[in-house]
């Protein structure tokens, strides 16, 4: 039994006709002969019986109208919610981003809103591995991360952009004298760095272990706000990106760039060769928008 067969025997019974029902429906009346012919032979039983000039229900006909009514209205419901969320009146997206850049997403996340009010965004906010490791498995549709990304993850990526990282110090004694800071100057003082799940932790971490540096790391956080709070608190130095150091008060606290080939490079992942929603779709073209540079990717 199909929904097509379904909707020619409800339409009959409803017109109690089989031409009036062939013309509501637009096929010729043998064909609707013909598929209801198969649904008594698919069903073993007989649905309909011509008296006079009236179409009676068996008791099994009953029962398969009734069913057939409820069956086509759920049916019309599910194609109306297929449209809305191909439309985008409706839908999910999960999102995963890194604390860190949360400061950073409220243009594209208020564009995308804007557009798309009727899309419920679920938003996750994990590290940069936590959020590959969720997209991997299923549980996020995109996620905001540090690039590059692992190759055998197989993901596809639409890189957004990047920027330098620095030494974020206390306003005073040597950091108000220099210009930049060498890696290998931070060996003698603690430092606060972001927490293992996050990318920019691995990699300057590897960054030490190329230069032959054993740190110090003195706290580890997922949250640069309190990061920046232990640096006024004369806690240590911290290694932050410089769009955040760029949000910090410059009247107590100084930033210098970090001499070194590492950078803060930011974009979308997604699983490669995965249907991707409409919803996410829409989501990588508020993205470029908002970030024209991403656009040629």
């Amino acid at each position: 039994m199909d929904i097509k067969t379904l909707r020619y025997f409800v339409e009959v019974v409803r017109q109690q006709s089989f031409t009036r029902a062939a013309q509501n429906l637009y096929v010729t009346q043998p064909t609707i002969s013909k598929m209801l012919r198969n649904l008594e032979d698919e069903l073993s039983c007989t649905l309909l019986i011509r008296d006079g000039r009236k179409l009676l229900l068996t008791d099994t006909g009953k029962v398969v109208y009734e069913r057939g009514i409820a069956i086509l209205a759920e049916f019309r419901q599910l194609e109306a919610e297929l449209s809305d969320i191909h439309h985008l009146d409706k839908g999910t997206l999960r999102l995963g981003i890194p604390p860190m850049v949360g400061m950073l997403m409220a243009g594209p996340i208020g564009l995308y809103r804007q557009r798309y009010p009727g899309v419920e965004l679920k938003i996750s906010e994990f590290g940069s591995l936590t959020v590959q490791q969720a997209v991997m498995n299923g549980e996020l549709d995109l996620a905001m991360t540090a690039l590059p990304v692992e190759e055998e993850h197989h993901f596809a990526t639409l890189p957004l952009f990047s920027h330098p990282l620095c030494v974020l110090a206390p306003r005073s004694g040597e950091w108000v004298k220099r210009d930049f800071v060498e890696p290998k100057a931070l060996s003698g003082h603690p430092l606060l760095i972001y927490n293992e799940d996050f990318s920019l932790s691995r990699q300057l971490m590897q960054l030490f272990a190329t230069l032959g540096m054993n740190p110090h790391i003195a706290v580890r956080s997922g949250q640069w706000d309190f990061l920046a709070a232990m640096v006024q608190a004369g806690v240590g130095i911290a290694i932050l990106p410089e769009p955040i150091c760029r949000k910090l008060d410059s009247k107590i606290l100084t930033w210098l760039p970090l001499r070194s080939p590492l950078r803060w490079e930011l974009g979308m992942i997604w699983r490669d060769g995965v249907y991707l929603s409409h919803s996410a779709q829409a989501w990588l073209k508020c993205c470029k928008e908002y970030w024209p540079a991403a656009a040629g990717q």
